[in-house]
């Protein structure tokens, strides 16, 4: 996935619209010992089956990768949603 180097958007920190160094962030995983992720486990241990019905899978188009953009001012980093959605597996510049 392609994105822009800079950005002019607004920040927070600065309080006016100045330009950002964007970059493609790593989106973390979900940690097992969350106390849903406990309860689904325990619930869906033994003969019982799983406790939720099976969604129907939703296809989308791409995936919308997240960017970590910095103020070039004050050097304030924020994450963001990227609007376009990708075509292929977004890649770390």
């Amino acid at each position: 996935m392609k994105v822009p180097p800079k950005i002019k958007t607004y920040c927070p920190k600065c309080k006016k619209h100045v330009e950002h160094d964007v970059k493609l962030d790593r989106v973390g995983k979900e940690s097992g010992m969350n106390r849903g992720r406990r309860r689904y486990e325990a619930v869906k241990a033994g003969y019982g089956g799983s406790p939720r019905t099976p969604k129907k899978p939703n296809y989308k188009i791409g995936k919308r990768p997240v960017i970590l953009i910095t103020c070039s001012e004050c050097k304030k980093k924020q994450q963001r949603v990227y609007s376009a959605r990708s075509k292929k597996k977004a890649e770390v510049v």
